[in-house]
């Protein structure tokens, strides 16, 4: 069993930064490949960043790219989303899930959810 609990969260103006955490508990959530989505409302849930346990990533979005990184930190079991440049079209609920095995972008791949942290961005 992992527990995932994302933090980071609030409001901020474009052109800002935030950085989302995702803290991870359980004997080995340091082996589990862990994938941010978000979903904004009235949208679909969409794929944004994923990283395996030795730090291969990938990024889904194409309009994050460029914007956001992902990165982990084994030795505190938690991986960041580090979000540059914010715009208002980024403001949706970030969730952040972990999978044992590699990197996937399917949403239904994930075995563990966190509650979601909320990213409001103001024009």
């Amino acid at each position: 069993q992992v527990q995932l609990v994302e933090s980071g969260g609030g409001l901020v103006q474009a052109g800002g930064s935030l950085r989302l955490s995702c803290a991870a508990s359980g004997r080995t959530a340091s082996k589990y490949a862990v994938g941010w989505f978000r979903q904004a409302p009235g949208k679909e849930r969409e794929f944004v960043a994923a990283i395996t346990w030795i730090g291969v990533r990938t990024y889904g979005v194409d309009s994050v790219k460029g914007r956001f990184t992902i990165s982990r930190d084994n030795a505190k079991n938690t991986v960041y989303l580090q979000m540059n440049s914010l715009k208002p079209e980024d403001t949706a609920v970030y969730y952040c899930a972990a999978r044992w095995g590699g990197l996937s972008n399917r949403g239904d791949d994930y075995n563990y959810w966190g509650q979601g942290t909320q990213v409001t961005v103001s024009s």
